[in-house]
């Protein structure tokens, strides 16, 4: 029963975490009202919380391995909450992009936590159905905020309670959550200064652009920005594989399943990222749709993600689900945008998107489970840093490559797709690769 309770405390607080990425989606038009904010700010707004998520995760990573992942759990979702209600009360927009900037970092402090906690708390089963959890809501984080957000803000008349709603339930995590989580011995480690100059730095330099540059038609600072990022990552790669107690622990790539099951779940992430980005779009945009109609249709591609995510672990010839999954998540996408130049198909849509979703979680659940046992609970910390951090950059770039793509053309959803399933296609190879391997 405690472990039950536990595994509730740690995917609220993820909940909450990977909702509020995309939640302020639809309150855009009513917080720019609302503070008489500009475009540009807005983007702020949004992409204040991603970028300070993306810099700071591993950095919060080795916090958990120094500090205690107890500790560091409840430290950020204190932060968290504080910062929501910062949100939620903010006089201006420049109050509000502060307190998301907070909101961001906070996530970044509690996010690497969840899976490490999980590894070190269970085992067997019980670990495996606690991750098909974490992946789901890992996964569906970004499609629960965009529902949520639209239920909020038609409900409520106002985009203040879209931050708000997070303060209630810290404050409850806050107070139940030291009582169900045992405590646990801290490490004598040391934290990597210089690596955590030279990531914060890289990924500042490459996410920046990343976040900003679509929206104001990628000027010219964008291009030498994501190129001293790449070198700064290269330095830091290179600094951390000789480092005696390095902030990212790059060896466990050494296991022959790391690599391509990491690049598989991170691929699929970012088709997810990719698909909900532009279908979003397309929905409102051309077809009409309310933001909350438009977030309703996600429905049947969570239920799809349920489904699989929650009930991988009984399914006949486990080790063939990551690699089908993908071809289907592939096919689904493809018939969906044939079938949507036609006006939208309602009826469907419905088979089609739990299809997705099903093939989504058969593709991403069962590669973190891999790849977590392959290298084992002793560097929990590592692959929970490499997960996140990797599913963060796959849904930015996604975004800036398919959005752009998109949006140079609000007719290109076939186009798009196609380019969607040109990356999963070779993920499933290398889902493929990663499950035989023992």
């Amino acid at each position: 029963m405690v472990g039950r309770w536990l595994l509730v405390v740690l995917l609220a607080g993820q909940t909450m975490v990977s909702m509020d990425g995309s939640i302020v989606a639809v309150a855009m038009p009513n917080i720019a009202e609302g503070l008489h904010s500009s475009g540009a700010l807005l983007q702020l707004v949004t992409g204040g919380y991603s970028f300070a998520l993306a810099v700071l995760v591993v950095t919060g990573t080795r916090l958990g391995d120094k500090c205690g992942y107890r500790a560091m759990f409840f430290f950020g979702l204190f932060g968290f909450t504080a910062a929501s209600l910062a949100c939620g009360l903010a006089p201006n927009g420049a109050v509000l992009v502060a307190a998301r900037v907070c909101q961001g970092a906070s996530a970044a402090m509690l996010l690497p936590q969840v899976l490490s906690l999980i590894q070190l708390a269970f085992d067997g089963t019980a670990r495996a159905r606690a991750l098909g959890l974490y992946s789901m809501v890992l996964a569906l984080g970004v499609a629960l905020g965009q529902v949520m957000g639209g239920v909020i803000v038609t409900l409520g008349g106002s985009w203040r309670p879209i931050f708000l709603v997070n303060v209630p339930i810290g404050a409850l995590l806050l107070v139940i959550g030291p009582r169900v989580m045992p405590p646990e011995p801290t490490k004598e480690t040391r934290l990597d200064l210089v690596g955590v100059a030279l990531l914060s730095c890289g990924m500042a330099a490459f996410v920046v652009p990343l976040v900003l540059g679509r929206e104001q038609h990628w000027p010219v600072w964008t291009w030498p920005s994501l190129a001293v990022g790449c070198a700064l990552l290269g330095v830091f790669c290179a600094y951390e594989l000789r480092a005696a107690s390095p902030l990212l622990d790059l060896s466990v790539f050494r296991s022959p399943s790391v690599r391509p099951g990491l690049f598989a779940a991170c691929s699929v992430m970012g088709a997810y990222a990719g698909f909900l980005f532009t279908l979003a779009l397309y929905l409102q945009d051309v077809l009409g749709f309310s933001p909350l109609r438009a977030g309703l249709t996600f429905v049947p591609y969570t239920m799809g993600f349920a489904t699989v995510g929650l009930g991988w672990t009984r399914f006949p010839l486990r080790t063939k689900l990551p690699s089908a999954g993908l071809l289907s998540f592939a096919i689904a996408v493809l018939v969906l945008a044939v079938l949507t130049e036609n006006g939208w198909p309602a009826l469907l849509s419905v088979p089609l998107l739990y299809v997705a979703g099903a093939g989504h979680a058969a593709g991403f659940s069962p590669l973190v489970d891999r790849v977590a046992g392959a290298v084992g609970p002793a560097r929990a910390s590592a692959v929970s840093a490499l997960t996140n951090t990797g599913a963060l950059l796959a849904n930015v770039l996604a975004i800036a490559v398919f959005g752009g793509v998109y949006l140079s053309d609000p007719d290109s959803l076939r186009r798009v797709t196609v380019l969607i399933a040109g990356l999963l296609v070779p993920a499933a190879a290398a889902a493929r690769t990663a499950t035989g391997r023992r």
